[in-house]
């Protein structure tokens, strides 16, 4: 007699309601689900409280926990969403429900099993993340239209190697790319003028809830 099998679950950070501050939704209200653990450790991290800690949710839990906001976007996040092999279940689950779904992850782990529906905004470790080793170039393969990748820059060196990058890559014909300054290290104004002396094909981004509410967590 075997017994019955445990429903998948999660272990979660937090889930909040905010406006989403970062990619091509930057405005939009958007719940949020943030998952517990991350593999890497990038020097200007600002979610390390996301390493750890959290608390087990079941699937059904956390549709609930999401429904209860009222609001059609839904953005999975980190720490690292896809260390947790039962995100790929939330992911078509929350597209299953009719949320329209992005979801942030740090290019260092394989986007193949993520559900189509879901848009998927890939962070490219640059070097001054101190985990541009663990880039997964793989996934760059994988990526569609309606996909974005992310640089986060903390200096001209960083500057530099995403534009590099770009332009030997071809990165504009696979999906949007997005640039933005790490707060309080790179000077937002400074990152602009770059992007526009060198006619990049990116968009500049800031991260418009820090702007609205600092570091303040649940937003």
């Amino acid at each position: 007699m075997t017994g019955r099998s445990k429903p998948p679950a999660l272990t979660i950070s937090e889930i909040f309601f905010s406006v989403q501050g970062e990619s091509s939704r930057a405005g939009l209200p958007t719940v949020f689900v943030r998952l517990t653990g991350c593999p890497l450790r990038c020097v200007w991290c600002d979610t390390d409280y996301a390493f750890s800690g959290g608390q087990r949710m079941t699937l059904t839990r956390i549709l609930d926990a999401v429904a209860g906001y009222q609001a059609r976007q839904v953005c999975v996040t980190g720490g690292e969403p896809l260390a947790q092999k039962n995100c790929l279940a939330l992911l078509t689950a929350l597209c299953d429900a009719g949320y329209d779904v992005s979801l942030e992850t740090s290019g260092a782990l394989d986007i193949a099993g993520v559900d189509p529906r879901v848009s998927r905004v890939v962070d490219l470790k640059a070097p001054g993340s101190g985990e541009s080793g663990k880039n997964r170039w793989q996934n760059l393969e994988r990526l569609t239209p309606r996909d974005e990748l992310k640089f986060v820059l903390k200096d001209r060196a960083d500057y530099e190697w995403a534009r590099h990058t770009v332009i030997e890559r071809r990165l504009d014909a696979l999906c949007p790319l997005l640039f933005s300054p790490v707060q309080e290290t790179l000077e937002p104004r400074t990152l602009a003028e770059w992007i526009l002396a060198d006619r990049l094909p990116v968009r500049f981004q800031v991260q418009l809830h820090k702007l609205l509410w600092g570091n303040m967590r649940g937003k």
